[in-house]
């Protein structure tokens, strides 16, 4: 029951760097460079998405969520046993900043494969697309 509590609160502290599809804020500069996979699926008709486009953005999207799920497993993981290294009363701050880096890095390569996700979908689509996706992402934003 715990772990399951640390795994839910470590999942939900993670919000958006967990899930691809919810993309990135729209203050951020590479938000405007690049596309959510939602948002290109959901607009796969005004974009002509051709079908080749399409096998190779979800094959892109199963792909980063099958490496994306087991990274954050893992993360949950070693955040227990940092949560754990904290317990004493006087924590073993080599050991406790060595569990943290294993967090760290395991979070870096999350965030890469959701890069390289973003970076994937950019490529499969053509400039004319790329542009009447930035057009059908603002109107939306207007609403």
């Amino acid at each position: 029951m715990k772990r399951m509590l640390v795994v839910t609160v470590l999942l939900f502290a993670l919000g958006s760097t967990a899930l691809p599809a919810q993309g990135p804020k729209p203050e951020d500069p590479l938000a405007q460079l690049l596309f959510d996979p939602q948002l290109v699926l959901k607009f796969a008709k005004e974009l002509s998405l051709q079908a080749a486009q399409r096998t190779t953005i979800v094959n892109a999207i199963k792909e980063a969520q099958g490496h994306i799920l087991d990274l954050q497993l893992q993360m949950a993981e070693r955040h227990e046993e940092l949560v754990k290294a904290m317990e004493p009363q006087r924590v073993d701050e080599k050991a406790a900043m060595a569990r943290a880096e294993s967090v760290l890095g395991l979070e870096r390569e999350m965030k890469r494969e959701q890069l390289q996700l973003l970076i994937r979908i950019k490529n499969a689509l053509t400039q004319e697309q790329q542009d009447r996706l930035r057009e059908l992402r603002k109107a939306m934003t207007k609403v």
